[in-house]
């Protein structure tokens, strides 16, 4: 429908030469000059695209033609409220809303930092409870009778025994253990820490010590106190009699206990992937199946096993097995602890699972007082303490029923025992 009058043209004088009759305001035809505003054009959806450039010419700003309408997308000067140059603070379609959709990466870092915090105590609890049930806590302490004083600092009584738990038939075969009954100690180590360093003491198996009294704990025979090698007290009454005929001896109060046999020995080191040693010279020793070169290597867990054994080509016998045990052992731990191993969990677990299986530990031990001893056999190694033999009077005293045993220098002996007990610091004898 046409809204102006019959006749209309697009002269000049005839736009509004109608009279008051016509649509046009009275102002209007006053005022030729003035352009009637166009009608709003509908821009159908689909072709309407944003304007790309914040600067282009618009409607209101005179630098450009105009098509006389208004989309109310006005990026320049105006009162649309738009952000543009004129109104920097504005919050239209310029403002702070047009970049909702850009990453604010400083919450993505504080988010996956905490995610990560959570996950790490996820998996350290875990771990805690996980290697918690895996302790074998075998040995009462609280059975020990007559027992020393505590003293400063803290004892661990470390038992290397033959059991072949575990071990096939084969296995005894390929380590050379032997079939043997029962169970000895193959070596024995008091690791004593406090605030004058770590010292790590060995006891000759063969020491010749006095056994207290004692009850079998499976016959319930009473036993008379006699004087044997240390390592019958073992054989005879288990961990518990061994801890009390070391306190007897020593009077240093035994604080915890832990004993590992051949088959775990062996699983731990393989779990490890070995224990690099240097050898001074060739070892070969027939009874432990030791066959090394010299130089350095690395030791799997049956040759490890060989290692520690073997004592027949030392010219000391049991006392340079000692020597080469308190070496093994200190290497050991600090490849344990090692980045390599504490960092890379398809080593460390099955490190920490091989080791806790057949690791024998007192009821009182915790997985901490593990860990401290750990650490502490591991600071022996850096030079954070020392390594002692108990001072030896006789390493062949010849005795009545046990053959050749080692005789401790009695004097020596206890002022070392007694510079333990007190937490001092250690003179009684050099390190070795």
């Amino acid at each position: 429908m046409n809204d102006w009058p019959d006749r209309r043209n697009d002269a000049p004088e005839e736009r509004y030469g109608r009279g008051s009759t016509g649509t046009e305001p009275e102002g209007a035809r006053a005022m030729p000059h003035v352009r009637r505003p166009a009608p709003p054009r509908q821009v159908p959806p689909q072709q309407y695209r944003p304007p790309q450039d914040y600067d282009a010419p618009g409607p209101s700003d005179g630098r450009g033609p105009s098509d006389g309408y208004n989309t109310g997308q006005v990026y320049g000067h105006g009162s649309g409220g738009g952000r543009g140059r004129g109104n920097p603070g504005g919050g239209g379609a310029g403002g702070p809303g047009a970049r909702a959709g850009a990453p604010d990466w400083r919450k993505r870092i504080k988010i996956g930092a905490i995610a990560l915090v959570a996950t790490a105590l996820v998996v350290s609890v875990s771990t805690y409870f996980w290697a918690d049930s895996k302790m074998r806590r075998e040995v009462d302490l609280n059975k020990v009778a007559d027992r020393p004083a505590a003293g400063s600092g803290t004892n661990y009584l470390i038992v290397g025994s033959d059991s072949r738990e575990g071990l096939s038939d084969q296995d005894k075969k390929d380590l050379h253990t032997g079939s043997a009954d029962g169970k000895r100690t193959d070596s024995m180590m008091i690791l004593h820490t406090g605030d004058n360093g770590t010292t790590m003491l060995s006891l000759p198996r063969d020491s010749y010590v006095t056994i207290p009294a004692f009850t079998g704990a499976t016959s319930g025979k009473q036993y008379a106190q006699s004087t044997h090698k240390l390592n019958r007290a073992y054989s005879d009454g288990g961990a518990e009699l061994l801890v009390r005929t070391i306190e007897y001896n020593t009077g240093l109060r035994i604080d915890h206990y832990a004993e590992i046999g051949f088959g775990g020995f062996r699983n731990l080191v393989d779990a490890l992937g070995g224990v690099d040693m240097c050898l001074d010279k060739p070892v070969k020793d027939r009874d432990s199946g030791a066959d090394f070169k010299a130089g350095c290597q690395t030791l799997n867990g049956a040759q490890s096993l060989a290692f520690v054994r073997q004592r027949h080509q030392e010219a000391d016998q049991d006392l340079g097995r000692m020597r080469n045990q308190q070496k093994f052992l200190n290497t050991l731990a600090k490849q344990a602890a090692s980045p390599s191993t504490v960092l890379n969990p398809f080593r460390l677990y099955p490190v920490i699972g091989s080791g806790l299986d057949t690791l024998v530990v007192d009821k009182d031990m915790g997985l901490w007082d593990l860990a401290s001893m750990f650490w502490a056999m591991k600071g022996v190694t850096g030079g954070d303490g020392q390594q002692l033999t108990v001072p030896i009077g006789n390493p062949n005293l010849p005795t009545r029923s046990d053959g050749e045993a080692v005789a401790w220098d009695k004097v020596k002996a206890k002022q070392l025992f007694d510079q333990l007990k007190k937490d001092e610091k250690v003179t009684a004898v050099a390190p070795k």
